[in-house]
């Protein structure tokens, strides 16, 4: 075996750097939205694969789960978590890329490492077995900044509209990415003095009587009246983190396309397309430079001590805790979160929130919620805030009217796509 920090590939793969060409070819894109042509793992909502989905994430609420159970619900059927519209696609077809948009795009970012720091979602209706999701893309902004952690970087926040077959607004995803040049990440070498979590069996079951306590508000509503600014959300535990943590969740649905991990043929077929994305392991193989969420010495190469999970994992894992919390009934309309920390393999998390606001709106209750990630070294990983819309005087909440701009946008997207889809 070899040292992969030691080795040609290693040299190889960490010698990409970020320049002004590539900062001025990204920023020259935003507000350019392209039809997203990519077939992510789960193209239609099924009530199979959205329990897969919400069990990837530990989620066993039965609104998700339970077909019977969710036949009684107000929705009529189980429904998909919020955040399940960031892994269905269905191709869009669109009229034909510019070339200018094209040669921009070519090679941009090459070998340059990225991960998710956040996100910010608007959820405008439910995704229900049968519901295709399409989407359309862009960048909204591109900004260059220096690193504490790996020098020089680049921040993009990515909009995505995800469309139904019917031609619905069912969301809007902003992803928050951070770009990092791998070498300089590995050089910092910022986070080398953390050790691995251990627990002994006093801590297990201290992380149990977590679990154990965790409540599912599900079909008793939660009332908007009966809540009170400063409440708490409760507490809810994820975690310690393993490797079957993200194996499960990549089963659930997550294919990460179009770097979706491959085996065999698929994967020589995808490392001729994007040879960047493979270094070489300690055995000489040729692997994806994501393996960093589950191979420790690949994590280490670059700079840090261990793996870690993706970022929206635990984007996942809270949008969990809020709809323990709200109850069938209730809607998440919004929320926004920032990852402040890595989330390494045997690092656990705790889950806590309160009540920040609540206020009467368009004959709604709106309640504006705080929620933080705590690791057991004490140390927030995860900042969010959310607003819900809860039952109020026996009324039952509603998902916003789409702004006309994007549902003009949508519109004429899907318009696009049956009508070259006619053609063939």
């Amino acid at each position: 075996m070899t040292d992969i920090a030691e080795s040609e590939e290693w040299r190889k793969a960490t010698s990409y750097q970020i320049t002004d060409e590539d900062i001025a070819r990204a920023q020259s894109q935003v507000g350019f939205y392209d039809a997203a042509r990519e077939r992510e793992y789960i193209q239609t909502a099924t009530s199979d694969n959205i329990r897969n989905f919400a069990h990837g994430c530990g989620n066993d609420n039965p609104l998700f789960c339970d077909p019977e159970y969710g036949r009684g619900t107000r929705w009529g059927s189980v429904i998909a978590p919020g955040m399940m519209a960031g892994v269905i696609n269905s191709p869009m077809r669109g009229e034909p890329t510019p070339d200018h948009i094209k040669a921009a795009r070519k090679s941009l970012f090459r070998g340059i490492h990225v991960f998710v720091s956040g996100s910010k979602w608007d959820w405008y209706r439910p995704i229900h077995p049968g519901d295709t999701l399409f989407s359309f893309y862009g960048d909204e902004s591109v900004e260059a900044k220096d690193s504490e952690f790996a020098g020089r970087s680049v921040i993009r926040v990515r909009r995505e509209v995800k469309v139904n077959q019917r031609g619905e607004v069912v969301a809007v995803y902003r992803v928050l990415m951070v770009l990092t040049e791998r070498k300089t990440a590995a050089k910092k070498g910022k986070y080398s003095a953390l050790e691995p979590a251990t627990y002994t069996e006093d801590d297990i079951a201290a992380i149990d009587a977590i679990y154990e306590a965790e409540q599912v508000q599900g079909a008793t509503p939660r009332d908007f009246g009966a809540v009170a600014v400063g409440d708490s959300l409760g507490v809810m535990a994820k975690g310690p983190l393993t490797v079957t943590d993200v194996v499960c969740f990549h089963a659930g649905g997550y294919g990460f396309v179009p770097y979706a991990p491959t085996v065999g043929r698929l994967a020589y077929k995808n490392r001729k397309r994007i040879p960047p994305f493979y270094i070489k392991n300690e055995y000489g193989v040729p692997d994806v430079a994501q393996r960093l969420h589950w191979d420790p010495k690949w994590a280490q190469a670059i700079g840090n001590p261990m793996a870690y999970d993706y970022g929206v994992m635990r984007e996942n894992y809270l949008y969990h805790y809020l709809t323990d919390w709200c109850g069938d009934d209730g809607v998440v309309l919004g929320l926004h979160d920032e990852i402040r920390k890595f989330n390494y393999m045997g690092d656990l998390q705790k889950i806590t929130g309160e009540v920040t606001a609540k206020r009467e709106e368009n004959g709604q209750g709106l309640v504006d919620v705080a929620v933080r990630f705590t690791n057991q070294r004490g140390e927030e990983t995860v900042k969010a805030t959310a607003t819900i819309a809860l039952p109020l005087n026996g009324k039952l909440p509603l998902y916003p009217p789409v702004p006309e701009a994007l549902a003009q946008d949508a519109a004429r997207m899907m318009a696009n796509h049956w009508r070259l889809s006619a053609r063939r």
